[in-house]
């Protein structure tokens, strides 16, 4: 039966349609209507002067719900999956932590299969990890942290169709042809915990590294060697206009300051919103998969209180710090949840918009920028309307 979404202000790619309606059938988008004229036989849903925006698309969270993506079981990827789509996300990439081969191989699996669903949410693994910098590895697991290993990437990236990105270090020893071998399977390689120069992340940069992960965090920023000031990791990224990326938008992770200086620099396209949710995020549960992270200050923390660990964010946490907070438009905070991700991803030409054909992934949030209806892939998932 189709679905008519009406009197909403929806969030099309030209901007805010006001007066218009939304026209669900199945699992797509047949219509965007500049009026509220019901059609013939369609369901009405009434947004309730909600804006209707599209899905939120994760592309870095490592769990939820109490379960985490390294577990690599099939049940800990539904749990985490279903408690992030309570939330605004409609479409996501679960991610590993530096993790052992065996592990990885695990969740290739379960992923593969659960992405052969039908409408299903997942999009491709996200491998956060090995390949750091020890010096920046902050809630990483030391002991599985390494150099580039052509011998262990090489078969994975051959085998893994479902990996779609993978995090590294670019100034470690074999890291340009590790980010060439990445490219050539279609997985987008990301700058992550690294301590890069301008000139490391220059070279990844013309290798074909062209996203920064969790943006500000696990890099460092400019610093004086003796006299003089020598470039961060942040300030060359932000001298290549073309790189895109990525911020914890939780108001904790990049104070919200800096999230609109991220948005005034890098801008709306270039720039995606991201949880980095561990496993207690949207759960009952006090602790994280990791024994070593503690839950303090509405964030997660390693026990000894030397570094951030993750979030507890969800999607829509991330809309509201984004408008409430830093002050960033309603408009451009949902594209920077949904459009731009897509872009990054490849996928927006079925995800990232309200727009006819694509697919019926569609969220709403009242004035306060509080969530009030989920619908993924024509499926109604929450309604508070």
């Amino acid at each position: 039966m189709m679905k008519q979404i009406i009197n909403g202000r929806i969030l099309t790619p030209q901007g805010w349609l006001e007066g218009g309606s939304v026209v669900v059938e199945g699992n797509k988008i047949v219509a965007v209507l500049d009026s509220e004229i019901q059609v013939k036989d369609a369901e009405i849903i009434d947004a309730k002067g909600a804006d209707v925006v599209p899905g939120g698309i994760e592309m870095h969270v490592h769990g939820g719900g109490g379960r985490d993506f390294m577990e690599g079981t099939e049940e800990a990827f539904r749990v985490a999956v279903d408690a992030h789509l309570q939330y605004g996300t409609t479409a996501i990439y679960p991610t590993l932590s530096s993790s052992t081969m065996p592990m990885i191989e695990a969740a290739v699996e379960t992923c593969e299969k659960l992405m052969a669903e039908p409408d299903s949410p997942i999009m491709g693994l996200h491998l956060e990890g090995p390949y750091f910098n020890m010096k920046q590895a902050g809630a990483q697991i030391p002991e599985w942290i390494k150099a580039p290993d052509a011998a262990e990437y090489e078969p994975l990236l051959e085998k893994a169709k479902c990996l779609k990105r993978w995090d590294e270090a670019p100034e470690l020893e074999g890291s340009v042809d590790f980010i060439k071998a990445c490219r050539k399977h279609g997985v987008l390689p990301s700058i992550a915990h690294t301590r890069a120069t301008y000139e490391d992340v220059e070279a990844a940069y013309n290798a074909g590294m062209t996203h920064a992960t969790h943006f500000y965090n696990a890099m460092p920023v400019v610093y004086k060697s003796r006299e003089f000031k020598t470039a961060g990791t942040v300030e060359s990224i932000f001298t290549l206009k073309d790189m895109t990326v990525e911020m914890i938008a939780d108001g904790i992770h990049v104070p919200p300051v800096m999230l609109r200086m991220i948005y005034q620099i890098k801008g709306v396209d270039k720039t995606a919103l991201i949880t980095d949710a561990l496993s207690c995020t949207a759960s009952r549960i006090d602790g994280a998969f990791d024994p070593r992270v503690i839950i303090e200050d509405g964030v997660c923390k390693l026990s000894d209180r030397s570094a951030l660990a993750g979030s507890i964010a969800t999607m829509d946490r991330l809309v509201r710090t984004c408008v409430q907070q830093a002050g960033i438009p309603m408009e451009d905070a949902c594209r920077m949840a949904s459009e731009t991700p897509a872009k990054i991803m490849g996928i927006y030409d079925r995800k990232g918009s309200i727009e006819k054909g694509k697919d019926a992934d569609i969220i709403m949030f009242d004035g306060k920028q509080e969530l009030k209806f989920v619908m993924q892939m024509g499926r109604i998932v929450r309604s508070d309307l």
